[in-house]
């Protein structure tokens, strides 16, 4: 099977996304779980850059990473100096690390405008370079900067910067599309032509994200022969990113057939995704391809339905293969097979005609006022159509529980008898006290609840309406359940609905919590911002308790 060597460089190209920072200790943790990936080649940074890289390459050392190699970045030597007076060029091989990568001009309006010398020095550069670091270090690589582009401007000088490394000792030659320009058709001719020009030479591809293209063209220099592919986890970079290893990698190894990492560590995928936007305190993408929450998400009915027969229907690999796995979102799309299969995920039984479920169904309908409306309990085995109706009469109002899965679950457990009450609500109040002058306002919240026999009186300030709420409601419980002290509120988003205009408008509140253990959403709808608040609050705290009750058992 042919091998593919996959090159990392989130912990270097990866970082220079905006909004993307990482500390020494997540590079470090990083790297770690690169490795435990099996990824051929770590890029640390580039020593002579900065001190955290520097220090980088110092506290690596301390670490057993397996498989993988871990590579310094840096130029060629500066056009002034000699190589062996050049600090940066230097601080490469004070790294230590076995693996080298160098960047060189491929272009000559680079060259000219940029690093501001002639063509023939930019080549010496090269050439010296390679060669002072060559017998140094224990694998050698030179990035070609600008590559693409330099061919479509002057073929031959951007082949003779091929081959002024391939003189210095380059053991691999990296054609970089540095501003992700170009079209895979491009990519395609030229890469061709450098194989003509060098037939029996190891050939890697580094691709940037500027035109949407960087996978597709990683893949298509694969399928001409190269063999080593960079790219960064989540396709983070700078401007639009670089190419996504969480897609390449899959395609590679699933629909290619090429080895790419070990056999079984592709289902650790999805967790290394996941733990580099955690690392970063960056917001996962959730359409991400491959790894993203939605990438096997199945909303409507029809397909929902399909894909509980036989999941080909509507996936184009099993979701375990990449440590990913099935979500059933529940809409007002959904169909019975939405309903059914998220309750199988959430272990419970719908549908049985044991004595439990017809208990469960009178308190069913209860929950679901069917007595306010003078109805009767619909026939014990359609429960599964009654939670579908009241999720898509709640969506109607404006719920939306396809990022609330912990208000669905609540809700499912309810029809089937399984919501326990912590505690009942007596009344709130807030008051939001503005003064003349800068300061902001101070809200106050003063809450009554009750937890069984108690009844208990609080208050508390915050830093809005909404947090004094929280506070107060956290004060009033944290005595009862002291576990409560965990929990975390991670985001809080309001959106305003359609229909009504302006502030008489509903709204929704999504909000996300977590404590050492998951993370959980919840929702709330009113016309009140604070009421909704209120509602994916205490959804939120119900569900805490809960599950931390039935992690108990």
């Amino acid at each position: 099977m042919r091998q593919i060597k996959i090159y990392d460089t989130t912990l270097r190209d990866g970082t220079q996304a905006e909004d993307f920072n990482l500390s020494l200790a997540d590079k470090i943790r990083i790297a770690q779980k690169l490795a435990q990936l099996g990824i051929h080649y770590i890029e640390g940074g580039w020593p002579g850059s900065n001190p955290k890289d520097k220090d980088f390459f110092t506290e690596i050392r301390n670490y057993e990473l397996g498989v993988s190699r871990i590579a310094a970045f840096g130029s060629t030597h500066h056009k002034d100096r000699a190589p062996e007076a050049d600090p940066n060029m230097q601080e490469l091989l004070i790294s230590l690390a076995p693996v080298v990568t160098i960047f060189g001009k491929s272009s000559l309006f680079q060259v000219k405008e940029i690093l501001q010398t002639t063509p023939e020095r930019n080549l010496e550069l090269i050439t010296g370079s390679l060669s002072y670091l060559k017998p140094r270090v224990e694998e050698l690589f030179y990035d070609a900067e600008h590559f693409f582009d330099a061919f479509k401007e002057d073929r031959d000088y951007a082949l003779s910067t091929l081959e002024a490394a391939l003189k210095g000792g380059a053991q691999y030659l990296v054609l970089c599309d540095t501003n992700g320009g170009t079209l895979t058709s491009e990519l395609t001719t030229i890469i061709k032509a450098v194989k003509k020009h060098f037939p029996r030479t190891s050939l890697g591809i580094h691709a940037h994200n500027d035109s949407e293209l960087a996978v597709a063209n990683s893949i298509a220099a694969v399928e001409l022969g190269c063999s080593q592919v960079q790219g960064t986890i989540n396709g983070v970079g700078e401007r639009c990113g670089n190419a996504n290893l969480c897609s390449i990698i899959p395609n590679l190894q699933l629909k290619m057939g090429l080895a790419c990492l070990d056999p079984g560590h592709l289902k650790r995928l999805t967790e290394i995704s996941r733990f580099v936007y955690e690392a970063a305190n960056a917001r996962p993408n959730r359409y991400q391809p491959f790894v993203g929450k939605s990438a096997f998400a199945h909303k409507g009915g029809i397909h929902a339905a399909a894909v509980k027969r036989n999941p080909k229907a509507y996936e184009h690999i099993d979701p375990a293969l990449v440590g990913n796995a099935r979500v059933i979102p529940v809409s007002d799309l959904s169909g019975r097979g939405n309903i059914l299969m998220k309750a199988q995920e959430l272990g419970l039984e719908m549908g049985t005609h044991d004595a439990a479920v017809r208990q469960a169904m009178e308190k069913l309908k209860q929950f679901l006022g069917l007595e306010a409306q003078g109805l009767e309990l619909p026939p014990f085995d359609s429960n599964v159509k009654t939670v579908l109706d009241k999720v898509k009469d709640l969506e109607a109002q404006g719920f939306q529980f396809e990022d609330a899965e912990a208000s669905l679950e609540l809700l499912l457990r309810a029809a089937l008898g399984q919501y326990k009450e912590y505690f009942q609500l007596q009344a709130y109040r807030v008051i939001n006290q503005k003064v003349s002058g800068p300061e902001s306002p101070l809200p106050e919240a003063t809450l009554r609840v009750r937890v069984g026999p108690h009844e208990v009186h609080t208050a508390a300030f915050g830093n809005g309406p909404v947090d004094a709420l929280n506070n107060a409601l956290l004060k009033a419980l944290v005595r009862f359940y002291p576990r409560l002290t965990e929990i975390i509120l991670e985001d809080y988003k309001v959106r305003v609905l359609p229909g009504m205009r302006g502030t008489g408008a509903k709204v929704r509140v999504l909000i996300v919590c977590r404590d050492g253990h998951a993370w959980w959403n919840t929702v709330g709808v009113a016309t009140d911002i604070i009421d909704a608040s209120w509602q994916a609050i205490v959804d939120s705290i119900t569900y805490k308790l809960f599950r931390d009750e039935q992690g108990a058992k």
